[in-house]
């Protein structure tokens, strides 16, 4: 067991560290739906798609410190639970438009409350499986599931958007 200060890092954080975490994402998911909302007022490009998924993969290189370590079968599944169920809601809810010849993402209520919902579902599981497996274990898992979830959504999302950029640019610009 991972020693801190000279005592055993136990498998769960005390509550005031719970409380603190749990701040820490909801601060962290206002930013997102805030962030979210302000892009659907103004035209979107391939930049604004695939630097998030770009930006994010650095954090793999947490898996070069040691305690991070996880066996490859839960990063697969962890990625696969990620793009299977935590994408899927996602692409279904991020659409584009286009305004004066512009490519814009759809302001959608629904994804508001579907993040909203993987949220509270990400911290369920947070709490649990950290109970299981150490924190570093649990960041790393989680780091891929989150990962798991936006690459599909992104590459979804740039796929959706060069159809649309395809199409705008075969028709003539309506005044």
């Amino acid at each position: 067991m991972l020693k801190v200060a000279g005592r055993p890092m136990g498998h769960v954080l005390p509550v005031n560290m719970h409380v603190l975490t749990s701040l820490i994402l909801l601060l962290m998911a206002s930013l997102i739906i805030f962030f979210r909302l302000r892009a659907t007022k103004k035209p979107t490009s391939v930049k604004k798609i695939i630097l998030p998924p770009l930006g994010m993969s650095t954090g793999f290189l947490m898996f070069l410190y040691p305690p991070t370590h996880i066996p490859l079968s839960w990063a697969i599944i962890a990625f696969l639970a990620g793009a299977v169920f935590l994408s899927i809601p996602l692409i279904q809810t991020s659409k584009f438009q286009v305004i004066d010849n512009q490519i814009y993402l759809k302001r959608s209520r629904a994804f508001i409350v579907i993040l909203i919902a993987l949220l509270i579902i990400r911290l369920s599981l947070h709490t649990y499986i950290e109970q299981h497996i150490s924190i570093f274990q649990t960041a790393g898992l989680f780091f891929i599931l989150a990962f798991g979830m936006l690459l599909p959504w992104r590459l979804a999302m740039y796929y959706q958007y060069k159809q649309i950029e395809k199409k705008r640019l075969r028709e003539p610009v309506q005044s």
